[in-house]
C-alpha cells in the first residue's frame, strides 16, 4: 500500500495516488500520454482500475487538478534510479592534507609530492602543511621554500589556490588541478558512470505490478493459502 509521505514543513513529498485524490473533477492523461478531457473522479478511477494501473495527481494547483494513467511503483522505482545515476556522474572535491616538516627527508618529500600527484589528477585538491616545531619556527624561509618546491614540482598539474600562509605554528597552502587535468578528471567519472548505466540494473521490486494490481492480489494470495491449509492429508497406505 502507498502511503502519503509529509515532509518535515508539512508538504506532501509524494503525488497523491487513486483514492487519496480530493477533487471530484479531474483533468486525465492515458498511460500514452494522450489527453482524454475532464472526467469525475469515479470514472478516472476506474479507467485506471481497468488499465490495471494507477491513477496519479501530477499537477495538484491546476483547476481541476491534472492527473495521469500510470504504474506508480514502476514510476517511482525509474525516478530513484534516475536521481542515483545524476549522483553518480558528480565529480566530488576533496582536500587531502599533506604534512611536512622543515627537515623533511629527501626521499620521503618525493613519496609524498607523487601521492599529491595522484590524488590532484583524480580532481582533488591539496592542502600542504608544514609543520614547525620548538625554535624551527624561527627559520620560516625554510617552509617557504619547501612549499615553493612542492609548487613547481606539480606545477604540470596543479595551480596554487592558496599561497603560502602562516596559522600558529604551521605554514600551508592550498594546490588545486588545473582546468585541463579538472575536465580529465570529470570525463573520467562521466564515462564510469555511463559504463554503470550500461550494465543490466537488478529488477524492480514489484516491477510490472501496479499499486492498485497488488493490492487486488493480496486477498487473492490469502485465499489461496487458505484453501492449501483446509486440503486434508492422504492417509498413508496400510502395510
Amino acid at each position: 500500500m502507498i502511503r502519503e509521505q509529509r515532509s518535515p514543513r508539512g508538504g506532501s513529498r509524494d503525488q497523491r495516488t487513486n483514492r487519496r485524490i480530493r477533487a471530484r473533477e479531474v483533468r486525465v492523461v492515458g498511460s500514452d500520454g494522450a489527453q482524454l478531457g475532464v472526467m469525475p473522479l469515479e470514472a478516472a478511477l476506474t479507467l485506471a482500475r481497468n488499465e490495471g494501473l494507477d491513477l496519479v495527481e501530477i499537477s495538484p494547483m491546476a483547476q481541476p487538478p491534472v492527473c495521469k494513467v500510470m504504474d506508480y511503483g514502476k514510476f517511482k522505482y525509474e525516478e530513484k534510479k534516475k536521481a542515483a545515476e545524476s549522483k553518480r556522474a558528480q565529480v566530488v572535491v576533496q582536500l587531502k592534507e599533506v604534512k611536512l616538516r622543515p627537515k623533511t627527508e629527501e626521499h620521503d618529500y618525493e613519496f609524498k609530492v607523487r601521492n599529491t600527484r595522484r590524488f590532484i589528477e583524480d580532481g582533488n585538491k591539496a592542502k600542504v602543511v608544514i609543520q614547525f616545531r620548538g625554535r624551527e619556527i624561527t627559520h620560516k624561509e625554510q617552509g617557504t621554500a619547501i612549499l615553493n618546491d612542492v609548487a613547481n614540482d606539480l606545477k604540470d598539474v596543479a595551480v596554487v589556490e592558496m599561497p603560502p600562509r602562516m596559522e600558529g605554528r604551521l605554514m600551508f597552502m592550498i594546490l588545486a588541478p588545473t582546468p585541463k587535468v579538472a575536465q580529465k578528471a570529470r570525463e573520467l567519472v562521466r564515462q564510469a558512470a555511463a559504463s554503470a548505466k550500461k550494465s543490466p540494473p537488478p529488477a524492480a521490486p514489484g516491477a510490472g505490478k501496479s499499486a492498485a494490481a497488488n493490492a487486488a492480489a493480496a486477498p487473492e494470495e490469502a485465499s489461496a493459502e487458505g484453501s492449501q491449509e483446509a486440503a486434508p492429508t492422504p492417509a498413508a497406505p496400510a502395510s
